[in-house]
């Protein structure tokens, strides 16, 4: 819901700290606001009004001399306002108020509490506490000056050129000047061996439920992602349902290259199935790479499956936001959580399938997750995710390896999932859809994006250049030109090492072309395992 920049430590000039909180001003279109504590200390933001429209301004002050700046949503507010806080004066509605008044009731141990997603400061004298969400649906990054002072930013670009070193704030961690990095969030799923349970279709069916009803939380309108996908269609379709019990329409967008496009095509079936307000959206493969210097400075990223997949998801938020919606719904983390990548069929045994899906939850931030916020922050529009919520995933995750892909399933990826919501009596989706195979998002779009994308690239990116790339790019060094065209401009806007080493490759396992795509597979409908390595040598 906004862009959130902390300065601990005397001497910050003002007027450069409002300057450096503008950078991320596409995060909070709202309101803006700085506040200089009693200590020097200072607390910027940047505001997308979405709940308490009138009077949740930040930063918020507490009880007494503790302020906090927060960015994400806190779902049980409500419930923390009326038990643990109750006898708590507050100065607004904002969900985001419950943190500062947590702070000051319980110290350092609060996180736990709080189900939401959500980066937050909060400083009281020199006494102060940053924390990070479960999964790190929201963006937190943390810096240090040449004069020893603290940066804590939702975006790099706040802080990348202040700072001699700066990270990315880990998910699932608070930290506190007495304590360090403090990891919270120890799910018993992180333990691959806790995966022992039996599936259980409905619990599975009425706690997604659940996690998208407390994902409707909202002043102001809200909307789905609609790729047409298993993932995002079952969070439409709940959604749907769940606003029709309100007398609510819901709005759905869908984006492609054309009407023909394999996403486009399927998320028209499912807007007329749920009956939503649907909206197709096309970009040409020329305005995408148009815009990708642009995308870049928005994501903070070169991974190549990040890039791709961005560019549609940049021009869908942007036609969303002219249509007056700040919040949508949107189904990451479904791959991750029930193994639905191609190359999860190629796992060599059921520990590796069970070890490779939590890997890629915890992993979610650097990806999926880094996505799906920025491209939407930067139209300011707030997506939220359903399937990383935590009971579901403590739910999830723990089923035995070999219910989530069972030797006699004909290689349907996410088969709990699909299974779930198999219903004929009220059925959720049509089975073309249900049963539809996995279509990565930079693939449904049209197979046309990647394979110009990459010709492209090809062309921008000689041979020499990528003979001395290690010698330029001695971290992370790219392997393909396309790759390579990516960091060249990630570099021209973050030069520095540490902004290199923010950033995480998202590469397939188990399969022998490890191209990001999933037309790489052999197993896709579509499969172009050649894709990549062939179009190198344009």
């Amino acid at each position: 819901m906004c862009g959130i920049l902390a300065i601990i430590g005397r001497g910050k000039d003002e007027a450069l700290v409002k300057q450096l909180s503008k950078r991320m001003s596409h995060r909070g279109p709202d309101e803006s606001d700085l506040h200089v504590t009693e200590n020097g200390h200072i607390l910027s933001h940047e505001r997308l009004s979405i709940i308490d429209l009138n009077t949740g301004k930040q930063p918020i002050q507490g009880t007494d001399k503790a302020w906090m700046v927060h960015n994400g949503e806190i779902y049980n507010h409500q419930e923390l306002r009326d038990t643990v806080l109750k006898g708590h004066t507050f100065r607004t509605h904002s969900d985001s108020e419950v943190i500062v008044h947590l702070y000051e009731k319980f110290g350092y141990e609060f996180c736990q509490l709080l189900d939401g997603m959500f980066a937050f400061v909060v400083v009281n004298g020199d006494d102060y506490i940053a924390g990070r969400d479960p999964l790190g649906v929201k963006p937190l990054y943390y810096g240090l000056d040449e004069r020893g002072r603290i940066y804590f930013a939702s975006e790099m670009k706040a802080l990348a050129d202040q700072c001699q070193t700066f990270s990315t704030f880990p998910p699932g961690h608070y930290y506190t000047p007495q304590t360090g990095f403090v990891k919270y969030y120890r799910p018993k799923w992180e333990d691959a061996a806790n995966a022992v349970e039996t599936v259980n279709y409905d619990a599975i069916r009425q706690t997604l439920t659940q996690a998208v009803e407390k994902r409707l939380m909202s002043d102001v309108p809200v909307g789905v992602l609609l790729s047409g996908g298993l993932d995002s269609s079952l969070t439409s379709s709940i959604a749907a349902r769940l606003m029709k019990e309100k007398g609510k329409e819901l709005h759905s967008f869908s984006i492609g290259l054309d009407a023909n496009a394999p996403d486009t095509v399927a998320a028209k079936r499912v807007a007329e199935f749920l009956g939503t307000q649907h909206h197709e959206i096309y970009f040409t493969i020329e305005q995408g790479i148009e815009i990708l210097d642009k995308l870049i400075w928005h994501l903070e990223t070169y991974d190549v499956t990040s890039v791709r997949a961005s560019t549609p998801m940049y021009f869908l938020s942007e036609a969303i936001a002219q249509k007056g919606i700040k919040v949508v719904l949107s189904g990451e983390g479904a791959d991750e959580i029930f193994g639905g990548y191609l190359y999860f069929r190629n796992a060599p045994s059921e520990s590796d399938f069970q070890k490779e899906t939590i890997e890629r939850v915890q992993k979610l931030f650097t990806a999926d997750l880094l996505r799906a916020d920025k491209s939407t922050m930067a139209h300011g529009i707030e997506a939220r995710v359903p399937f990383l919520d935590k009971k579901f995933l403590e739910l999830a995750i723990t089923i035995k390896p070999e219910e989530k892909q069972p030797k006699t399933y004909d290689g349907i990826e996410k088969y709990i999932l699909r299974k779930a919501f198999d219903t004929p009596q009220q059925p959720y989706l049509p089975d073309s859809v249900l049963w539809r195979q996995k279509e990565q998002f930079s693939d449904g779009v049209g197979y046309n994006w990647i394979d110009t994308l990459i010709e492209y690239c090809s062309k921008m990116v000689t041979d020499e250049e990528m003979e001395r790339a290690e010698e330029r790019f001695p971290y992370n060094t790219p392997a393909t030109k396309e790759a390579y065209y990516y960091r060249s401009v990630f570099s021209k806007h973050f030069p520095q090492r540490s902004a290199a080493q923010t950033v995480r490759k998202w590469i397939p396992k188990w399969q022998e072309n490890t191209d990001p795509s999933g037309r790489a597979n052999a197993a896709h409908i579509m499969a172009d395992t050649a894709i990549a390595q062939m179009k190198l040598e344009v």
